[in-house]
């Protein structure tokens, strides 16, 4: 293959995953006239049209598409190649996208980034917090960061943090001459404050369990938010009771801003872990990022 038909082949490629001319040619530092010209160029080889074009997007022709499908995977194989090459420097190098929460980012992978990334200047990581699952093959992340039980089968999972509770808390003066809660029937006679999921847009119900019984509550009350800062801004302002990641408020409990309720009926749960594809190659980044993300009991 010349290497003008590889370059072609590259950029059909990231024009599909763009879905825009405007936003490849700004990923590949190129002008739209020129990427036009490669991808008419491209279909004038094969015979084929490859791309249909709208005001609005672009998307690949059914010929696009079986290209897509063998293309794809033979350009990663391609890239995994050369950057086991970059292995045999001196010093890990790279860059590593993952797709995270934003919890996640914050209370794991930020702490340990902001130690490793001086000693490797040579290494770069991208993070992308996003509220839902992601699909990281077909998004080109190299890993993504998840709970345990949320990641598919067929990814290799590293656990990357301890387990996790939910906790149930509202402020003093809510809870002053009010009868606290014991049970989860018991939260039908308090007000609490709700959160609207990013991914579904549905109200979050809450999850609780002990022993054997598991259950999903529906709470009510005057607000509702999908932003966790706000929800302990509201109860710690005594507008109701709470349910959010126990790490999430172990420092207001400790300093009396808010007091705990039903902790029994709020188990551990399977923490965070990295996961990324089985076949992936792991490049000396990645392997050094995931060895410094391991957690260690």
């Amino acid at each position: 293959m010349r290497r003008e038909e590889l370059v072609d082949l590259n950029a059909f490629l990231i024009v599909a995953e763009e879905q825009s001319f405007t936003r490849a040619a700004a990923r590949m530092g190129t002008s739209q006239s020129t990427l036009s010209y490669t991808i008419r160029r491209l279909e004038t080889r094969l015979g084929v049209r490859l791309l249909t074009r709208t005001t609005r997007r672009v998307s690949p022709t059914e010929a696009g598409e079986r290209l897509l499908r063998t293309l794809a995977p033979a350009l990663d194989s391609i890239a995994g190649e050369i950057e086991q090459l970059g292995q045999l420097r001196d010093r890990p190098a790279g860059t590593i996208r993952i797709t995270t929460s934003e919890h996640a980012a914050n209370r794991l992978l930020w702490p340990v980034l902001e130690k490793l990334l001086p000693e490797y200047p040579d290494v770069h990581v991208e993070l992308a917090v996003q509220a839902g699952l992601t699909d990281i093959v077909a998004e080109r992340f190299d890993a993504g960061v998840r709970l345990g039980e949320s990641i598919a089968k067929d990814m290799v999972a590293v656990r990357i943090g301890p387990d996790l509770r939910m906790a149930v808390v509202g402020a003093p003066s809510y809870l002053a001459g009010k009868k606290k809660p014991k049970t989860p029937q018991d939260l039908a006679h308090h007000q609490c404050i709700n959160m609207r999921m990013e991914t579904s847009g549905r109200i979050y119900a809450w999850e609780l369990e002990k022993g054997k019984r598991e259950l999903h509550v529906r709470v009510e009350g005057q607000l509702v938010f999908n932003n966790i800062p706000m929800i302990l801004q509201a109860a710690m302002a005594g507008f109701g009771l709470a349910c959010v990641l126990e790490d999430q408020v172990t420092g207001h409990i400790a300093d009396g801003r808010l007091v705990r309720v039903l902790e029994d009926w709020c188990p551990p749960f399977s923490g965070y872990h990295l996961y990324y594809p089985s076949r992936r190659q792991s490049s000396a980044a990645f392997r050094l990022l995931v060895d410094a993300l391991r957690y260690r009991q």
